[in-house]
């Protein structure tokens, strides 16, 4: 079986069409928004576009298709207003991955705004609860992303993961899981170019973290070195992280079930698709 491999697709003209640029790169693994990423509130999904994605998705050979949230959702914030507006989209979303039958959203935990990093991780633990006690029933799983720890974003340690997760209780973490982004956690300071920090860190990571709660995992270069904090990605091999890395990761065996997902620039074609996927490809040789 050919591993899970893609990357983030615009909806522009529809959902569905996420579906056929995924097809034409023979990519077999998408990531989308589900909503205008810049915006709280989204227009209703009609049954008909639910519909005609679902089928696209099946005629192109989609095996897998999951959403990234709108980026101004803030999980961490103790202020009241911006906290009230992320839980409102943030419902928006869960509802909208269900009726796709999306397996899981990917959201950044959100920053702390200078309330400090326990007061973060309290307010992540308490807005999942909220969540996943609003949407009983759901099958849809929320995966908080790795972040690079720009500015006052939770996420940048996997100590932060480690404590949201001691404090949910067994019937919360049915639905909660991680996207690790590589290009995030290299900023972060997690060093993943040599054999010995790429083992260093994927221990800490399942130590703290735990590999079995990893639902994905966003393939992105750093066009930014080790420890610098500032989240900005790079075509693969063209950035600080380099190939030995991503050769690592995409051979280590327990990632083969996990899919992967490019998040690198994007120009007017698909160039630099298919340049990282042609990447990809040579590495795991299978696809």
């Amino acid at each position: 079986m050919s591993r899970l491999v893609g990357a983030h697709f615009s909806i522009s003209g529809g959902l569905f069409e996420a579906a056929r640029r995924a097809g034409a790169l023979h990519c077999n693994t998408i990531q989308i928004f589900t909503k205008n990423s810049n915006q709280w509130e989204a227009t209703p999904l009609l049954e008909a576009d639910i519909v005609r994605f679902q089928n696209e998705c099946s005629a192109q050979g989609v095996r897998l298709a999951f959403s990234h949230t709108g980026y101004l959702i803030n999980l961490a914030t103790a202020e009241d207003g911006v906290h009230g507006l992320s839980m409102r989209s943030m419902m928006q979303e869960l509802k909208r991955a269900e009726s796709l039958e999306l397996p899981f959203i990917v959201v950044h935990p959100g920053s702390h705004k200078g309330a400090g990093e326990i007061v973060g991780i309290v307010q992540v633990v308490e807005s999942l609860k909220e969540l996943i006690d609003d949407t009983e029933g759901f099958r849809v799983k929320i995966a908080l992303e790795t972040t690079a720890g720009q500015g006052r974003s939770m996420g940048y340690k996997f100590e932060h993961f480690d404590e949201i997760f001691k404090r949910l209780p067994a019937k919360y973490m049915k639905r909660i899981g991680v996207c690790m982004d590589t290009a995030h956690i290299f900023a972060a300071g997690y060093d993943i170019r040599d054999k010995k920090g790429y083992v260093a860190t994927m221990k800490s990571f399942d130590d703290l973290i735990g590999i079995e709660n990893l639902l994905a995992i966003h393939l992105n270069d750093s066009a930014k070195d080790l420890g610098s904090r500032v989240d900005r990605h790079e075509n693969l091999g063209k950035g600080y992280i380099g190939l030995d890395a991503f050769t690592m990761l995409l051979r280590d065996k327990r990632f083969f079930n996990v899919p992967f997902v490019l998040e690198t620039p994007k120009v007017d074609n698909d160039a630099n698709d298919k340049k990282n996927l042609r990447i990809i490809r040579k590495i795991v040789g299978d696809i």
